[in-house]
């Protein structure tokens, strides 16, 4: 009998992590590979990305996100206006039925103010997004050094083949 319920518990504890370690799966929506940037100990703000598929039929809309992590977040965007980029805050992110929105460098991102603990690479913190019809999704970000992609920012290789790395 304790095995069994052993192996009841493992189950239940297996089918409440993520289907990969960046991969979250709630309804309709695919959350897929939440991560930051590592940043000095120093920083008082840094940014959250990820990638939100909607496989349903019906669109729904990210609210907002939180995250113990930093005493303020807000979803915001980059945008080109007057021949500059800028940042702006967003009341919402809409994902539309069967599309996808990808948070990235340069463009959507979750804004983390006030850090409560420095963005170190290789350490997590939890997310909390908040959808209209899918209600809390709680991820964890991992914090990478080269920023979640593999993109050579900072090498001096020809980049032939840095766009085939994929996470």
């Amino acid at each position: 009998m304790r095995q069994l319920l052993a192996a009841a518990l493992a189950t239940t504890a297996l089918l409440s992590q993520p289907l990969l370690a960046h991969e979250y799966e709630h309804g309709d929506l695919h959350i897929d590979h939440p991560w930051s940037r590592a940043m000095p100990s120093v920083a008082t703000t840094g940014a959250a990305y990820l990638i939100i598929r909607n496989s349903g039929d019906s669109a729904d809309t990210l609210l907002s996100a939180s995250t113990p992590a930093a005493g303020h977040t807000e979803l915001h965007e980059h945008v080109h206006e007057d021949g500059l980029m800028k940042m702006r805050e967003l009341p919402e992110v809409e994902i539309a039925a069967g599309e996808q929105v990808e948070f990235k460098p340069g463009g959507y991102h979750v804004m983390l103010f006030n850090l409560q603990q420095p963005l170190d690479a290789g350490t997590e913190f939890p997310l909390t997004l908040t959808f209209a019809n899918a209600g809390e999704i709680e991820v964890n970000v991992h914090v990478e050094d080269n920023g979640g992609e593999h993109h050579g920012h900072g090498d001096h290789d020809d980049h032939h083949d840095s766009h085939d790395h994929h996470h």
